[in-house]
């Protein structure tokens, strides 16, 4: 019997923020591409303490831990490794604003898709489906 080898697991956290139809995405200082605001956790850190410690590093906003809620979680299996997200909605206080961890924030429509990592667009396709995401 021949066993595929283990693919390593990035196991992160995300908040989906949507408004107007679009998402908030946030590009990484150094990086070409646009992520869903979030991480990986540091030790044996809940996705809710991820959540809260991520969102406040990259945007520089507080998110209300009683308004989290898990909307779903998504796996992208690439040639060496396996994305996991799971995924959040809260509500925040402050003002968002990209941290020195971060180059730019955007909101994106359905139409950015091809703009995101795999992962990602698993997200949001069942936005898109859900009549949250506009075209």
């Amino acid at each position: 019997m021949r066993t595929e080898p283990a693919r390593k697991l990035i196991d992160t956290v995300a908040w989906v923020r949507i408004e107007d139809g679009r998402i908030l995405c946030a590009r990484p200082r150094g990086k070409d591409i646009f992520y869903i605001p979030g991480g990986k956790r540091e030790g044996d850190e809940t996705d809710l303490q991820t959540l809260l410690r991520e969102i406040e590093e990259e945007l520089t906003v507080a998110l209300v831990p009683e308004s989290v809620e898990h909307v779903g979680t998504y796996e992208a299996p690439l040639p060496d490794l396996v994305v996991r997200m799971a995924c959040y909605t809260a509500d925040y206080t402050g003002n968002l604003a990209a941290s020195s961890e971060i180059d730019e924030i955007a909101w994106f429509t359905y139409a950015h898709r091809d703009e995101v990592p795999p992962v990602d667009q698993l997200l949001f396709d069942d936005l898109v489906a859900a009549g949250l995401l506009a075209a």
